[in-house]
């Protein structure tokens, strides 16, 4: 259905509050409100997953738009994080203006590759289920980890100016890196798992609730818990076209398959090593009747003759 000015006003709307609300963590961390400077980066990470979302809902996408969201988000993600690290963490070095910097041009550049890759109408199929590194709004969270630590216990090794420089290094490079992560948009849920996720649901909101900066540590250490899973995920895909197209439960009946075939030790033919191996069998020479046997239990002096005087290989038991 067609949609008006007005209606496609909205998702660019909500791209420019994501990008007030990130930017204003600036402000708040210049007046020492750090925790409601996380929450404007959080904010702006919870608008920014819905602009899209209603923008396809309403059948307002645009150019602009797209374009408008990659700015918003390099600003929102990149620059506010950045300069909220450095003036939390005292920094009147250049080494933590530089590693400012680098945050926040490898943002840009994570964000610039990730239009790239909208492009691209040749991946395969399953690619669609994962982004190329760790998308803008985790990295940001990501990065001002140091920061609700320090929040959430006080001074600690995670605030010495060398960790957090490293750290935030470490981030950077996993934003412009080719570690696949899962993308929460293609993540379908079980019917019969609806109501004990409901529960969970239930469970995160309490405790975002009465202990947010825990919530937010371990919202973070589980997303970086995920990523070997997700790495693991994308390689089985790509070894298993047969498992592009179906569902997450024929998805599992094939590794299952796969994993009792290495169980019971179940192996492709050995072509060239068979086939040699039947070759050299095929020279031994069977005694005539009268002589005394020569195929290996017994040569011409009565001694037996063993595998490796065949030149065969013996059978590797399990």
């Amino acid at each position: 259905m067609p949609s008006g000015p007005g209606v496609r006003l909205l998702p660019n709307a909500i791209t420019v509050l994501a990008m007030c609300a990130g930017l204003s963590g600036v402000q708040f961390v210049l007046t020492n409100n750090y925790e409601v400077a996380i929450g404007a980066i959080g904010a702006a990470a919870v608008l920014d997953s819905l602009d899209g979302r209603i923008a396809r809902l309403l059948d307002a996408t645009s150019k602009m738009g797209a374009e408008l969201d990659s700015l918003a988000d390099a600003i929102s993600f990149g620059v506010s994080p950045a300069l909220m690290l450095y003036i939390w963490s005292h920094g009147s070095d250049n080494g933590q203006w530089i590693v400012s910097l680098i945050f926040a041009a490898c943002m840009v550049l994570r964000l610039a590759r990730f239009n790239t890759l909208l492009e691209d109408t040749e991946k395969p199929p399953f690619t669609k289920e994962f982004f190329v590194g760790v998308p803008a709004p985790p990295g940001a969270l990501l990065a001002l980890l140091p920061m609700v630590l320090w929040l959430a216990a006080g001074n600690g090794w995670w605030t010495s100016p060398i960790v957090v420089a490293v750290w935030t290094v470490f981030v950077a490079a996993l934003m412009i890196s080719r570690v696949p992560t899962l993308s929460l948009k293609t993540i379908k849920v079980p019917p019969r798992v609806v109501a004990p996720l409901l529960v969970g649901v239930v469970l995160v909101a309490a405790t975002v609730l009465l202990y947010p900066l825990w919530a937010l540590v371990a919202a973070m250490l589980i997303y970086l818990g995920h990523i070997p899973y997700a790495v693991y995920r994308y390689y089985w895909l790509a070894r298993h076209p047969e498992a592009w197209s179906v569902p997450s439960r024929e998805r599992r009946a094939i590794r299952r398959a796969g994993s009792a075939a290495r169980r019971f030790g179940l192996r492709p033919p050995l072509r060239r090593r068979v086939a040699g191996a039947a070759s050299r069998i095929s020279q031994v020479r069977l005694p005539r009747r009268g002589e005394p046997s020569t195929n290996g239990r017994a040569n011409g002096d009565g001694r037996r003759r063993g595998w490796r005087q065949l030149g065969l290989r013996r059978q590797e038991r399990r």
